[in-house]
């Protein structure tokens, strides 16, 4: 693996060194990234650097106790297995990925089939239909929750947290896929109705377990 790396220009191995990097941070990386400021998809340089070196790629991850897979509908590639950090979701977190899960459902399969894109306002409407958000969560825990929610590539947003207002754009990837299956929307959907989400709850789950795997 070393004489492979060696074997690279400088440059290029830096690249392939910040893909591996990023596959561990945030677990998947998708073959377009979304520009929420100019509202148009950009290519992934770091998908392009999983194809090309995916051999490299697949026998290090392995050494590592973790498995490259390539999910050619959904164009993304991801790791799994025991060597992938675990990450615990508070309840919070979980209950907007649900509903972040369900905005994304209803745009791609609604009438119209319209682009994945929703906003604060929206999520919070989700939220009080749905019975998922009966009162009003910290600032902290939205923060915490969008900011997980971008680093696993399941939504992306302009700019920083703190100038972030209601009607803000947030595009949601198909990413999201991986960590709620519909199988198991509905499901997790009643779980949650039937329990109170009270701020600053610390129920807290393995964020690649039970739907997040």
């Amino acid at each position: 693996m070393v004489h492979y790396l060696e074997g690279l220009s400088v440059t290029e191995a830096a690249k392939l060194k910040k893909t591996v990097a990023a596959l561990f941070r945030q677990t998947c990386i998708l073959q377009e990234k979304y520009d929420p400021a100019a509202l148009a998809p950009i290519d992934n340089e770091q998908y392009g650097i999983c194809v090309k070196h995916r051999p490299f790629l697949e026998a290090y991850l392995e050494v590592m106790g973790c498995e490259l897979v390539h999910d050619a509908k959904e164009h993304i590639f991801r790791i799994t297995g025991e060597g992938v950090p675990a990450e615990a979701v508070p309840k919070s977190a979980a209950i907007l990925i649900l509903l972040v899960k369900m905005i994304y459902r209803d745009k791609i399969m609604g009438e119209g089939l319209m682009e994945p894109v929703t906003n604060l306002a929206e999520i919070r409407e989700y939220g009080k239909n749905t019975g998922l958000l009966n009162g009003k969560l910290p600032d902290l825990e939205w923060n915490e929750a969008l900011g997980q929610m971008k680093r696993h590539q399941i939504i992306e947003y302009p700019g920083a947290l703190r100038d972030m207002d209601d009607t803000t754009p947030i595009y949601i990837y198909s990413a999201v896929n991986l960590y709620v299956s519909f199988a198991l929307l509905h499901e997790l959907m009643e779980q949650y109705k039937e329990e109170e989400v009270a701020p600053g709850e610390t129920g807290e789950k393995d964020f690649y377990q039970d739907a997040f795997e």
